[in-house]
């Protein structure tokens, strides 16, 4: 290589290193810069801008340019050699490959090192002798160069001797010449921050250098910034916590001995004046290190980092007596960090946290003095002036002046101020700190009386909020304190003490009171605080105490004489909004409507809990919003396309707003779902299709429900699919359609289209963690019997001879023609995982068929029982022996305990399910399959004995002698009083037929007397008795009635032949006189038919209770039909019912949901917060559960006695132990809930296992302790069955 080429190239070097020269320089380590050089492309945007890389380009294609098109030419030419995709190389990665083998490759970088070689030791050379030359010239051989030539780096290492340090000492003294100073400093620059810190003559330095600080030329303290900067980079704690107080202490004696003056009237502060700009830059340093410290002090001792806490403290509390206002460091500091991330970050980890408490605590609460006096003088300032000089805001938010008014400093004092107590009051040993005395202050500063003043600040926003730049925004006094007080909201006992206060409500109720009376207000811009008062209320009533607050407590004083809770008045409010009857609103519809969706949001979070619902629903908000709604929309429908050439009526910007708005309505109409009453009263405004189709919109685009929601659309989908309409409105939004292909994705798809690194495992669990998301969802959509009858009633399944690879399933039957009823070859072949899917199938199955209802419906539109047995059947080994055995693998397996649930009724202790598990032994499996019908004995387990009530005796003697001789309410009494007495002291139940005894005299008495009589007493005489052969009854009764008899049966109440005949015709004559009471009309659901959809349950638990006597049975029903009770546990009886309103008949919604279920939900809440949280957790709902006990009576859930018990409780105690008996079931499965929670199983465990050794005298007690708390409200609202909405 010639000369003229390493020249050229030390010359490219030298540039390229100038160019990086601020990157290399901050590596702390030789290996740290070669990783900086590495990757320089990636983290470079200028790379190849440099001549440097310019040149390497250019010769690298002169010299290999030709081989790569050739090598290029020569790999696309060959067939599928070097294709892309999963286990080739790429085309590029061959290309490499072959160039770097060539011989042209190889001699290029042969030369390219030799001359790089060259160049460097070139430049190296020319180094050495300029620096040698240079430190022999300025300061002579103080320094000695100790150049270890063996060593792997290669590096020169400059020590520095006491001696040394000593005369530099002498030299930075300030008597010393300027020259002579600074080139101490030089020299000081250049030594181990270590050496300096560790020498004798440390503190003489440091004196020294402190003076240096406060020079009039900047040029000295620069220099002594650049080593302490260089100290706090490459040192560690011990040395850079003494280099940091020795800073704090300089700064804080140059502030007492600068005598500044905080700029006031027309003065003010330049930055760029020597005095600040040297101060500003000591701060900046110490700023800068306070927020990057506490990334490594707590791997030091805490001595350390109590140290640098306790000098920042020391210099930010330091005052100068004086008569005028003086200039503090912590004005300089809010300057620099107006937003407090120091303190913020101080604050974060317990660690700091702790010290920085107790500090402000013993020795410095000077420093919350002053920051509490700060707020308050803004809060004065802000309270008088009409605007609080917006221009302070701006030029603080720009941060581009180097002038700043009193007035600008003071604004960024307040922000800092406000940062800082917000973080204060985060924390419980920050809120010990309070009171606080101040000055100009007679009494301490309470932590209300703080919260107050904050709100005041918020309330008095400088400026109107809509005309905010974001980064004004984000300094705005306004929106930091709202910012602070939704964190205390989530902090519960934060929340307790500083905002659930009577005051702290009033004072942030007083803006709405004001503007609900049409007073003056004091508000400057109602239209921008109110909103943000809005967002602080809905942040509170997210929680429960806050809730509480606001619906119960009425600590508002709205005239004279009346008082009000904060819920009530915030309703009114919101109505008027909605009318548009305010004129404290805004100037425009924007303005009006923004601040309008901010109330809608604060109501709706109250009215998407029972309780909520319960206190607010006789306002009628969801028929406001559902009003506004259809107005909004049906105007956003008039808007004609724009056109080019015309000039449109409303702009798109305007019209971007107006679907704003809907959404909003939409998104507050969305809340009702919540809650059973929710889904009831949003239906009756016939908006829930909208609803649902809004909420399946953003569920596609992967948005939060909303921003106080944190279990996204779990509970929401599974209050909707509990009801007819809503598996309506969610099918005709396409959300099941969505499901069921993400479901089909996950199932038989899976991942194959993605490159894989490495195989995948082989799967353990029946159901596939990938699948098991789908499958909860499909579970929660389709355990209740009511969504079944909407989605599958009437559907027939397709069957195809043929199905392609890429059908997909799009309906629920269409999912049960390819996973469930798998019956043929042509459905075997198209799944591509058989044996996962069709598990996955019998799976979903089992736990549909734990719903009677759904088992019926099921059996009678697709035989699924003969599905099942012909696929045992098919899986027989030698069958043309007669004697062959069943093939056992997880299929055959799966599907015998599937059939077993579905062929043997009873509860716990009545029948025997088998396990889907193989056991350890010589018989892995020894229970029997059957490919017939009954199945093997052995499933049916005897009815247990029961346990003899000593008072038992005391019961039937009343029963038989008290009715003659008692009359009217005391025998109703003492029959009550008896019971509790009997199933209490008696530790046991009561026989079956002391329970049929006691139901038949308890509603033939109560049915007798009209003030117990709720409903009108069914006219059902000779010639309608005479019509009972012209009934005919639906297959799914026929179905449910062979159930019964098959229950009956077993529990050996009578033969099947005797009562099959009786058991018919109370069917008959049941559904006869039912049928009488029911509204006629042609309607749109499923549910909505004439006939009650699914099997008269109660009916066949009467008729199993009188041992098969019909005619006795249908006395029972008949008195028991004129009660309040038959509403709730005999849902047959109520529907579509003339007895209740035309809209909620059509429905299809029974009162056992949105009356029953509701209330179980709610005192779920206040009773048992363990089971609602768990519930609120995995997207389930107890209002469902409840309905699928409920409606099949407990059937296969309880055993028998219990089934009697809870239909006689009911009926004796009242309607409302309905729901009692609920939540004394949910209490004795409480610990079982918890596991299955977090075991990801809660619904299925729920829906398949049976309820073990549960026995309703065990909690009793606890049914009448809610009974003595709740009867009020609960009994009183289920008697408003004639007008729910």
């Amino acid at each position: 290589m010639s000369a003229e080429n390493e020249d050229q190239m030390a010359v490219l070097l030298k540039q390229f290193l100038r160019s990086i020269d601020e990157r290399l320089s901050g590596a702390p380590s030789p290996q740290s810069a070669d990783e900086i050089l590495l990757h320089l492309e990636e983290t470079d945007k200028n790379f190849h801008n440099y001549e440097l890389v310019k040149y390497l380009r250019q010769r690298l294609e002169s010299n290999v340019g030709c081989v790569v098109d050739d090598e290029l030419r020569k790999l696309t030419c060959e067939d599928g050699k070097h294709a892309v995709g999963s286990g080739h190389d790429t085309l590029v990665h061959a290309v490499t490959g072959h160039i770097c083998a060539t011989a042209q490759y190889l001699e290029m970088t042969h030369n390219l090192r030799t001359t790089v070689t060259a160049a460097v030791e070139s430049l190296v050379g020319r180094f050495d002798e300029v620096h040698f030359r240079k430190e022999e010239m300025q300061h002579g051989r103080y320094a000695d160069d100790c150049c270890d030539s063996d060593s792997s780096f290669n590096q020169s290492y400059a020590f520095i001797r006491q001696e040394q340090l000593q005369v530099l000492a002498e030299k930075l003294d300030a008597s010393q010449p300027k020259e002579v100073r600074r080139e101490a400093l030089l020299a000081l620059r250049h030594a181990p921050p270590s050496d300096v810190l560790s020498c004798e003559s440390w503190t003489r330095l440091r004196q020294n250098m402190a003076a240096a600080l406060i020079e009039p030329d900047g040029e000295l303290s620069d220099h002594v910034l650049q080593f302490f900067a260089k100290s706090f980079s490459l040192s560690p704690l011990n040395v850079t916590r003494e280099i940091y107080t020795s800073l704090a202490k300089s700064v804080e004696s140059s502030f007492l001995s600068l005598n500044l003056s905080f700029p006031s009237g027309a003065a003010s502060l330049d930055v760029n004046s020597p005095e600040i700009s040297s101060l500003l830059k000591q701060m900046r340093l110490m700023n800068d290190f306070q927020k990057e410290v506490t990334t490594f002090w707590i791997r030091h001792p805490e001595k350390y980092m109590e140290e640098i806490i306790e000098s920042t403290f020391s210099l930010l509390s330091a005052r100068r007596n004086s008569t005028e206002k003086a200039l503090e460091p912590t004005h300089l500091l809010a300057l620099l960090d107006v937003q407090a991330s120091w303190f913020t970050k101080w604050m974060h980890g317990s660690y700091s946290r702790m010290v920085v408490l107790r500090l402000l605590e013993k020795k410095y609460k000077s420093l919350l003095e002053a920051v509490l006096q700060e707020c308050i003088l803004y809060r004065e300032c802000a309270q008088r002036s009409a605007r609080f000089h917006s221009e302070e805001q701006q030029s603080s938010s720009d941060g581009v002046g180097s002038v700043y008014s009193g007035k600008e400093l003071q604004y960024a004092v307040v922000v800092h101020s406000l940062c800082v107590l917000g973080k204060v009051l985060l924390y419980a040993n920050g809120r010990k700190l309070f009171p606080i005395k101040v000055e100009a202050r007679e009494d301490p500063i309470s932590l209300t009386d703080l919260v107050v003043i904050l709100i005041d600040i918020m309330c008095q926003h400088p400026q109107p909020f809509c005309s905010d730049s974001l980064h004004t925004e984000a300094l705005c006094p306004s929106g930091l304190v709202m910012a602070t007080l939704c964190a205390m909201c989530e902090r519960t006992e934060c929340a307790d003490q500083c905002l659930h206060q009577t005051p702290v409500i009033q004072t942030l109720m007083a803006p709405v009171i004001q503007a609900l009376s049409e007073r003056q207000t004091e508000l400057k811009h109602p239209a921008a605080t109110l909103p943000l008062v809005a967002e602080v209320l809905a942040r509170m009533v997210n929680t429960d105490r806050g809730l509480a607050l606001f619906l119960y407590e009425e600590n508002l004083l709205l005239g004279q004489n009346e008082r009000s809770t904060a819920a009530h008045v915030l309703l009114r409010f919101t109505l008027r909004l909605l009318n548009r009857q305010l004129s404290a609103t805004g100037d425009g519809d924007d303005s009006s409507r923004a601040l309008c969706g901010a109330f809608i949001f604060l109501c709706s979070q109250m009215c998407n809990t029972c309780e909520g619902l319960q206190v607010l629903r006789g306002y009628g908000l969801q028929k406001a919003v559902a009003t506004v709604w259809k107005k909004t929309s049906s105007f956003s429908e008039r808007i004609p396309t724009p056109v080019p050439e015309n000039n449109p009526a409303t702009s798109p910007q305007e019209l971007q707003h107006m679907l704003m708005w809907e959404e909003t309505l939409l998104d507050c109409l969305l809340n009702f779902v919540a809650t059973p009453k929710g889904v009831l009263l949003l239906q009756q405004t016939e908006t829930m299709q909208e609803c649902i189709s809004h909420m399946f919109s953003r569920f596609s685009k992967k948005m939060q429900v909303s921003r106080c929601e944190k279990f996204g659309y779990g509970v929401m989908v599974t209050q909707l699919a509990a009801t007819a309409p809503g598996a309506a409105a969610l099918h005709r939004s396409g959300f099941i359609r969505a499901l069921i292909v993400e479901l089909w994705s996950a199932l038989e798809c899976g991942s194959e289209d993605a490159r894989a690194v490495r195989p995948k495992p082989t799967a353990t669990e029946p159901i596939d963690r990938n699948c098991l998301k789908s499958f909860l969802s499909l579970v929660n959509l389709l355990s209740s019997p009511l969504s079944m009858w909407q989605l599958v009633a009437g559907q027939s399944l397709a069957n195809k001879r043929k199905y392609t690879l890429r059908e997909v399933p799009s309906f629920v039957p269409d999912l049960i023609d390819r996973l469930i009823a798998v019956n043929s070859t042509s459905k075997i072949h198209s799944l591509f995982h058989y044996e996962q899917s069709h598990t996955f199938g019998l799976r979903l199955l089992s736990v549909l068929c734990s719903s009677l209802d759904s088992l019926l419906l099921l059996e009678s539109q697709y035989s699924i029982c003969s599905m099942l047995l012909q696929s045992q059947r098919d899986n027989v080994a030698y069958r043309d022996a007669g004697d062959g055995s069943f093939i056992i693998d997880s299929l055959s397996v799966e599907r015998n305990h599937v059939l077993v649930r579905m062929a043997v009724i009873g509860g716990p202790s009545e029948r025997k399910l088998p396990p889907r598990t193989l056991q350890q032994g010589d018989d892995p499996y020894p229970w029997p399959m059957f490919w017939s019908l009954p199945p093997p004995a052995c499933y049916n387990l005897n009815p247990p004995r029961a346990k003899q009530n000593l008072l038992e005796p005391e019961m039937i003697h009343f029963l038989t002698s008290s009715h003659t001789t008692m009359t009217g309410d005391s025998w109703y009494e003492n029959c009550r009083q008896l019971y509790r007495q009997v199933m209490t002291d008696g530790h046991h139940g009561l026989k079956v037929t002391v329970l049929a005894d006691l139901l038949e005299k308890v509603v033939l008495h109560l049915s007798k007397y009209s003030t117990e009589r709720f409903f009108s007493p069914p006219d059902y005489n000779k010639a309608e008795e005479m019509s009972v052969d012209g009934v005919e009854l639906s297959p799914v009764e026929i179905l449910g009635m062979d159930v019964c008899l098959r229950y009956g049966v077993s529990l050996e109440l009578f033969r099947r032949d005797d009562a099959s005949g009786n058991l018919t015709l109370l069917m008959k004559h049941v559904k006869n006189f039912l049928s009488r009471r029911r509204v006629s009309r042609s309607w749109q659901l499923v549910m909505g038919q004439d006939e009650y959809p699914g099997h008269d349950w109660l009916t066949s638990t009467v008729f199993l209770m009188m041992s098969g006597d019909w005619q006795r049975s249908l006395r029972v029903l008949n008195n028991l039909s004129s009660l309040l009770t038959s509403a709730f546990i005999w849902p047959a009886s109520i529907h579509a019912s003339v007895d209740i309103p035309l809209r909620v008949a059509e429905s299809g919604m029974p009162p056992l949901y949105w009356s029953s279920a509701h209330y179980v939900e709610m005192l779920l809440k206040d009773e048992l917060q363990l089971v609602h949280a768990a519930f609120k957790m995995s997207g389930f709902t107890p209002s469902q559960m409840c309905i699928h006990w409920l409606t099949q009576c407990f059937w296969n859930f309880l055993d028998w006695p219990e089934i009697c018990h809870y239909v006689c409780m009911c009926a004796l105690m009242g309607a409302d132990y309905q729901v009692y008996a609920c939540l004394a079931v949910f209490k004795h499965l409480q610990p079982r809930l918890l596991e299955q929670t977090q075991a990801r199983q809660m619904q299925i465990f729920l829906k398949e296992e049976p309820i073990q050794d549960f026995h309703f005298c065990d909690y009793l007690d606890f049914m009448e302790l809610l009974e003595r708390r709740y009867r009020s409200l609960v009994l009183s609202d289920m008697k408003s069955i004639r007008d729910p909405i």
